[in-house]
């Protein structure tokens, strides 16, 4: 592949200068880079020119719209995919999936994640409009790469995909190039305005398509594929590109008719590359956008930009007929090209030294093996810190850890001379992993963001220090969205997590690693925050389970503020048992936090395991809304599922009951709630790196769209009151409304859509959550059990909304419903590992840090926005 400096050595020679127009341009260049292509052969490979990146590249076009392009830089999604486009119905485009098949290359089995969004290719961009594979991506002996070249003239962005076959026999590969474009099935929907036969259908016959939504405001966006049927290399179908497009036809009606997947089928030799160089186009607004993308669309089928490419590389193009194109002299390409491409990264090799199997093993299976002195936690954590060193960092890595503790085994040593001495517990020898949000003194506490990249407060979190007490092994602190900012992503400056069962999708937010961590087995257990979404929701799209307890349940003390007064800390697990052991250690009341934790201990149960009853649910009056399972825009069958299962709660002996929509709790009143939060958590420590929270919010090492400025002063103590105030009288209004249908509890479903790939920004891009569930925004009790999943295969789960203060009977309740549905999945991509007593994985963690390359920069990512609300922020 050309080199940033080879093109720059091309362009010394090229007017960009000239009046030409879109079509000029295109063969002028084109013409140009075919002709000077020969004679650079002789170009040393080992010249590169200096790179920049950023936090989600930013590239803006000449009609005004701005480009992000997801590279290597923070929060590292990597898989060159436009996360979004200015005034488009862009949400995560140009993804590839890529499926091998035929006998597997290495003579081992299928890929791992083979049929997946392909990612780490370390793009990096050139500073002007080029993104270049530093790494290509190993998938089954198929090494991939790609790049990406951007034309702000005309607003497209060209994909030069190649796929070269190192191994000794013919595979078959399939590739689906595309992505989101829209939500729902009206005025935001994506449909097809145009396609290049005529007609609003993509098929193998077209060269390219147009979709639009009807808002002449939003941008249309065009795909140029090469060159139709019946030639060769044409598309093969229209696949769904949310849900395998390999097996799964692109719908034409609903929600999922925005999931444009474009399915290229190659079959490529031993040594030989073939490639794939696909368009897209964004145009301008207004009522004639359609009729002139169209035409740009034409123009750029009949004459593709190729400028940049080495003959080799165009001679390796397999979706156009390059011996139709102007100024490609089709004899003198090679019958075999193999392209110079960069090399994969060295996969850690998947042992483990540890005899003892820790997949899918709970908290309790655990502790009863170490008491019957089948195993030691010092085995138990080497087996974590081995998968983590496996499967958490590399090209396809989960990126759950933002470090690993450097002295687990010792807490595990120091754990096992416990046990001898006579100690037991509950969690004594368990590894959990943290958020980084909680204070932790041996390790830092990040938020996230690099501008705490090295903060490390001198004392625990209130639950920290609990979870020390007894006897945890505090295995390491896990990735977040940064801030806890979104609920639908986790994406932070240390990298951005992926979901544990399904690998090309978001792992939800903002407690995202943490339910990862358990979820491919990477810990015992781990504990997030919530101030909207934030438990729940990762909790689901693992399929584990989850409580959020009544206001004041868990002390906050020591965990970094979304929104003082709202945000819980708490646990997740893979049982409902597990979350009692967790609970046991950390709720109760706090002295040093007394304002918010005052009444736990009146209302703390003295050992939730004693409400673990499968019979908890007999006799119990559940209430439900019928509208809390129909999703605004999904037409997929998730809220239908999840209400299929209210047939649980009824074998577990529970009478179902039909509710109306729930009270408001009234205006909130005034007052910067992040402001107190930030404000209070500071006063804690005396050498914390800024000010305030606006100090924090505003630097320059935050993720671009994260960086915001406000100068809202912190609450007054009037302030302080009516909010506290308010959410009790809330409390109240919710019980008043449960004793009006004598309800015990009321159910939600989890989630009512499926759930959508890594690479959006907005909320409708990762999944439905609007059912209206009150936990959050009242504080209340709620335990989230998985149930099951949805049509399409997707985890599903309940959650159960008590009164305040019942805490402990909401428990007992998930725990039958456990029993009854038992719902769980289990991840296919975090295997066993093979025992090897004498090579062990290579463990990068034991300097404190997974081996994440990300980088953040701002050079060019400057803008700053007003602080958003935390309505807009943890949903």
């Amino acid at each position: 592949m050309l080199k940033g400096l080879k093109k720059n050595l091309l362009l010394s020679k090229f007017d960009p200068n000239a009046t030409l127009s879109g079509k000029s341009k295109r063969k002028n260049r084109t013409a140009f880079f075919l002709a000077a292509s020969f004679a650079l052969v002789s170009l040393s490979s080992g010249i590169v020119p200096p790179k920049t990146v950023s936090a989600v590249t930013n590239i803006p076009s000449g009609n005004g719209a701005t480009w992000e392009i997801q590279d290597a830089s923070a929060p590292g999604l990597d898989t060159g995919s436009i996360r979004t486009v200015s005034g488009s119905s862009v949400q995560g485009f140009g993804n590839i999936f890529v499926h091998v098949s035929g006998k597997s290359i290495s003579g081992k089995t299928e890929p791992l994640f083979n049929g997946e969004m392909m990612r780490g290719f370390g793009l990096e961009f050139d500073g002007q409009d080029t993104f270049e594979t530093t790494q290509a991506v190993d998938l089954g002996g198929v090494h991939i790469t790609r790049d990406i070249q951007f034309d702000s003239d005309d607003s497209y962005t060209r994909y030069f995909d190649s796929f070269t076959n190192t191994g000794k026999k013919a595979v078959t590969v399939e590739v689906s190039f595309g992505g989101t474009l829209g939500y729902g099935s009206g005025a935001n929907q994506g449909t097809v305005q145009a396609t290049s036969d005529g007609d609003k259908i993509i098929t193998p016959k077209d060269a390219w398509s147009l979709v639009a939504t009807s808002n002449s405001n939003q941008r249309p966006v065009g795909v140029v594929m090469g060159t139709p049927a019946p030639f060769s290399g044409a598309i093969t179908k229209m696949g769904n590109q949310e849900r395998n497009p390999f097996e799964t036809p692109m719908a034409t009606t609903g929600h999922e008719a925005n999931f444009y997947g474009y399915v290229n089928s190659l079959t490529i030799n031993p040594g030989e590359t073939k490639s794939l160089a696909r368009f897209v186009y964004v145009g301008a607004t207004g009522p004639e956008a359609q009729a002139s993308a169209a035409k740009e669309l034409e123009e750029l089928s009949g004459e593709p930009d190729l400028s940049g490419l080495s003959m080799k590389e165009m001679c390796s193009i397999e979706n156009w007929d390059v011996t139709k194109l102007s100024g490609i002299d089709a004899d003198s390409c090679p019958k075999v090209t193999k392209l110079d491409i960069p090399a994969p990264l060295k996969a850690v090799e998947p042992y483990t030294s540890a005899k003892y199997d820790v997949v899918n093993k709970t908290i309790a299976e655990m502790q009863t093996d170490m008491e019957a002195g089948i195993t030691t936690s010092e085995e138990i954590t080497r087996a974590y810190l081995d998968r983590i060193a496996v499967y958490d960092s590399g090209q396809f890595g989960f990126n759950a850890f933002i470090t690993v503790a450097d002295n687990a085994i010792e807490q595990a040593k120091a754990a096992d001379q416990a046990r001898k001495n006579g100690t037991k517990g509950e969690l004594l020898g368990i590894p959990i992993a943290i958020k980084d949000l909680f204070d932790t003194k041996d390790m830092p506490t990040t938020g996230g963001t690099r501008a705490l990249e090295n903060w490390q407060p001198k004392e625990d979190a209130y639950q920290v220090e609990k979870l020390r007490e007894a006897g945890a092994v505090l295995i390491g602190k896990t990735n977040l969205s940064e801030f806890a900012f979104s609920g639908s992503y986790s994406e932070s400056g240390f990298g951005q997590v992926w979901n544990a069962l399904y690998p090309s999708k978001t792992s939800f937010g903002s407690s995202g690693g943490s339910a990862v961590a358990v979820a491919t087995s990477m810990a015992a257990g781990a504990f997030g925050t919530q101030t909207g979404v934030s438990l729940y929701a990762p909790t689901t799209g693992a399929s584990l389970t989850t409580f959020r307890g009544t206001d004041g349940m868990a002390s906050t003390r020591g965990v970094m503020p979304l929104t003082w007064g709202q945000d819980y800390a708490g646990p997740m697990a893979r049982t409902v048992t597990d979350l009692a052991y967790l609970l046991n250690a950390t709720t109760g009341t706090d002295p040093e936090d007394l304002l918010l934790t005052k009444d736990a201990d009146a209302h703390r149960p003295e050992d939730w395991t004693a409400s673990l009853d499968m019979n908890a649910l007999k006799g119990k009056r559940i209430g439900y809304l019928p509208g809390s399972f129909v999703s605004a825009y999904a037409n997929d069958g998730t809220g239908e599922a999840v209400k299929s299962h209210l047939a649980d709660l009824e074998a577990a002996g529970a009478k179902m009951v039909e509710m109306s929509v729930a009270p408001s709790g009234g205006r909130s009143p005034s007052g910067d709630k992040t402001e107190e939060g930030w404000a209070r958590y500071i006063g804690l420590h005396q050498d914390f790196p800024f000010a305030d929270g606006d100090a924090i919010y505003s630097s320059s090492l935050n993720l671009r769209y994260n960086q915001s400025h406000s100068d809202i002063p912190r609450m007054t103590t009037e302030q302080v009151d009516a909010w506290l105030e308010y959410r009790a009288n809330y409390k109240k209004i919710i019980a008043e409304w449960m004793d009006q249908y004598d309800v015990d509890a009321v159910v939600y479903p989890g989630f009512i859509s499926d759930m959508y790939n890594n690479g959006g920004s907005a909320a409708q891009s990762s999944s439905d959550r609007g059912t209206g569930v009150l936990t959050s925004n009242v504080g209340l009790p709620t335990v989230v059990v998985p149930v099951g999943t949805n049509p399409n295969g997707y985890s599903i789960s309940m959650q159960l909304v008590g009164r305040a203060w019942t805490d402990a009977e909401i428990l007992g309740m998930g725990y039958a419903l456990e029993q009854q549905a038992k719902g769980q999945q289990y991840t296919a991509f975090a295997p066993v590992l093979k025992y090897n007593p004498i090579q062990r994985p290579s463990h990068s963690y034991e300097k404190g840090r997974p081996s994440h390359s990300y980088e953040n920069g701002s050079s060019n990512n400057s803008v700053k926005t007003e602080r958003r609300s935390a309505e807009q922020l943890d949903q």
